[in-house]
């Protein structure tokens, strides 16, 4: 399916993927910088939470869908989120709604719900506090604004959360902000000496997402 995204220079299409289940809410699911919305990682996740009773939604954003790799502008990103949730809440009116993203696709989310998109709660899978080896360069004035709930599920050896009392100090600053440490993982969740599929390590977190939901 598509849905379209009112962008300052036009309206963009953009691909998404819904899938229904069993009446638990929805989440809607974003992509990681370097990823479409076809990765395994986030295949596996969404189908993990179908599994538990979760529709969702993934979806490309517009530079995914010109065929660049890199961002465009953030408002851009916001865009499509608010577009996204809008899709999604159409889909099924009734139904509570967290947003989920993978790394820069969670950021574009927790942006969009600081400027008032609105939405149950926020789900980060490897939150970008800062680029690797800048933890001056912090990406959290806004995460104070935020009102509805936030999981963190953080990978303890993430380059973009190091040092780890850095990203906790953030963390204090939130109105209801709680994390999920995967121990070992780095910023895909990747343990040394344990390989796993993507899909794999995806459906992994989904359990701790239906907890969050749950609470």
């Amino acid at each position: 399916m598509n849905f379209d995204v009112e962008l300052p220079n036009g309206t963009a299409a953009v691909s998404a993927e819904w899938a229904e289940a069993s009446g638990r809410g929805t989440v809607v699911v974003a992509h990681g910088a370097g990823a479409g919305m076809e990765h395994p990682f986030l295949v596996g996740f969404t189908g993990a939470l179908n599994a538990a009773g979760f529709s969702t939604l993934r979806f490309n954003f517009p530079y995914r869908e010109q065929g660049r790799r890199m961002p465009g502008p953030a408002a851009h990103a916001i865009a499509t989120w608010r577009a996204a949730v809008a899709q999604a809440s159409s889909l099924d009116p009734d139904a509570a709604l967290w947003a989920a993203g993978k790394s820069y696709g969670g950021r574009m989310a927790s942006m969009g719900v600081a400027e008032g998109m609105g939405v149950d709660g926020l789900i980060y899978l490897g939150y970008p506090l800062h680029p690797p080896g800048r933890p001056e360069k912090l990406r959290a004035d806004h995460l104070p604004a935020i009102a509805v709930p936030q999981l963190f599920i953080e990978g303890t050896n993430d380059p973009f959360i190091q040092p780890l009392s850095q990203f906790e100090q953030v963390l204090s600053t939130c109105a209801d902000a709680r994390v999920q440490w995967i121990e070992g993982g780095g910023h895909s969740f990747e343990v040394k000496g344990h390989k796993r599929a993507p899909e794999v390590v995806g459906a992994s977190l989904a359990p701790l997402v239906v907890e969050f939901a749950a609470a």
